[in-house]
């Protein structure tokens, strides 16, 4: 992860931009990776970790007509999400995640192991696409914290296959 980590951290360096995570699922692992990184307080400007729907509504400014409509893990609600961590932070650059880590509170609709992820830039787009996956608590946490950080090093235009 150290080197994922260090890859985003490089490639924002390069660009002269900040970094901000929303994370839920996560409970702030991604904001941990990449302040492993020595000096990332050059490239990583904050975290959110909102856990709890309340959080979302109060830190990031999700409404409650979409947690009500779509749930916490949904596209609607991490696109909410980056304009919330956007909106409250001077980062150029935000993700967010949200999911079901297991081992219950899964549905059929949402099983454990569905994941949203969101990246969007300032004055930009804001791109999300979900992911299924397996194994327990820990590695649906540390496949979301990955993938997280390979989608910044996408929407910065370079592949992480790599990483």
């Amino acid at each position: 992860m150290d080197i994922l980590s260090a890859r985003v951290g490089g490639l924002l360096r390069s660009h002269g931009m900040m970094l901000a995570t929303a994370e839920s699922c996560t409970g702030g692992a991604v904001a941990a990776a990449v302040t492993d990184i020595a000096g990332s307080s050059a490239w990583f400007e904050r975290g959110f970790v909102t856990y709890a729907n309340a959080a979302k509504l109060e830190m990031l400014g999700v409404a409650q007509a979409t947690l009500d409509q779509h749930g916490a893990v949904s596209e609607a609600t991490v696109r909410e999400m980056v304009a919330g961590a956007l909106q409250h932070s001077r980062a150029h650059i935000a993700l967010a995640v949200s999911g079901i880590a297991g081992p219950g509170g899964g549905s059929p609709d949402k099983p454990v192991g569905t994941v949203w992820f969101a990246w969007g830039a300032r004055h930009g787009a804001v791109h999300a696409r979900i992911h299924h996956l397996s194994g327990n608590r820990a590695e649906v946490r540390a496949q979301s914290v990955r993938i997280a950080l390979q989608g910044v090093l996408e929407l910065l235009g370079q592949h992480s296959e790599s990483a």
